[in-house]
């Protein structure tokens, strides 16, 4: 069996993706043959050489998996939190195989996150050479100007370096609200909002509608499922791990919708306690205002797990009359 580079090992394995399978090497945390290895550029052969990370003995997996999850926002998308925050890993609890999730989506952010231990499609998918495009739907406040989305794609400096979008266009309108659709082809850190603020837009809901062109259609906040044959090969002849046309992805029109909110933050994950409850993003008005305001008895729960306010005591006079 031909060498390979250690990192590429261990990411095909499924141990993690390729960045953090360096980040394991460079911290001593991986040894080849009882040798403790440092070196990002260290080959290794599968078949012959004993790979270890943190003393246990790394094989290769007979058999990958694949998962689309509906990531709920108010969780983040890495394998524990120092926070203790709600994590996209806790959704798949008791999954067989060792995925994990490719690329990032915001703690705030919702939609279409892909978990595979196939570790090479993992980085052609998430590394910008590979052209791999991410659609998101944002939902920002009023109706943006045109000068504004042009901007977009036109480039904008941030803090981290210029940037721009691929493609920019009004979605759909909402209720004093409008959903933009925003094609970036690399997955920096808050990208997608960073890039909104960089224009004047303010972002209230963002949303990944898909990944790879595979939608999260029919799917609930914190729900997965398995990927078909067909949606894997699909995948890598995207990223041209594998020969011939991939299918084609949801067209504009074809995009699903963000799920409706209910209740309060994140839905737990199976077998955890749910979160503590906090304001839904979507919710405006005096009745959301106010709660904020009322101090800790207006926050005692209700029926539904919603606050409810205390009543005020009636005033000679007054009755019937609405306190503005």
């Amino acid at each position: 069996m031909a060498e390979e580079r250690l990192q590429k090992f261990l990411a095909g394995a499924g141990i993690a993706s390729r960045r953090k399978a360096e980040a394991l090497i460079s911290a001593g945390r991986v040894r080849v043959n009882q040798r403790t290895v440092t070196e990002l550029g260290t080959k290794v052969d599968p078949g012959r050489d004993l790979v270890t990370v943190d003393g246990a003995l790394v094989s290769q997996p007979e058999q990958r998996s694949y998962y689309l999850l509906y990531k709920p926002s108010g969780c983040v998308t890495t394998a524990s939190d120092p926070q203790g925050r709600p994590t996209a890993m806790e959704y798949l609890r008791g999954v067989p195989g060792r995925p994990f999730p490719v690329g990032r989506l915001d703690y705030d952010a919702e939609g279409a996150l892909l978990l595979t231990d196939d570790g090479e499609l993992a980085n052609r998918l998430a590394h910008p050479r590979y052209g791999h495009q991410r659609v998101y739907l944002v939902k920002v406040k009023g109706d943006p100007p045109a000068e504004a989305l042009e901007r977009m794609k036109a480039g904008v400096r941030l803090e981290d370096g210029p940037a721009r979008a691929l493609e920019v266009a009004v979605h759909e309108h909402a209720d004093r609200n409008v959903w933009i659709r925003v094609v970036v082809g690399e997955g920096r850190f808050h990208l997608v909002k960073r890039l909104c603020e960089a224009v004047g837009l303010q972002v209230q809901r963002l949303f990944r509608p898909e990944f790879g062109g595979i939608g999260v259609g029919g799917l609930r906040p914190g729900r997965f499922r398995r990927l078909e044959p067909e949606e894997v090969r699909a995948l890598r002849q995207r990223v041209g791990l594998e020969s011939g046309t991939p299918a084609r992805g949801p067209s504009v029109r074809e995009l699903p919708k963000a799920a409706r909110r209910h209740g309060h933050g994140p839905p737990a994950a199976p077998g955890a306690a749910p979160p503590p409850a906090e304001p839904d993003a979507d919710e405006v008005g005096p009745r959301a205002r106010g709660a904020s305001r009322a101090g800790p008895r207006a926050a005692a729960p209700g029926p539904g797990g919603r606050a409810s306010r205390p009543s005020r005591p009636s005033r000679p006079g007054r009755a019937g009359t609405r306190r503005r």
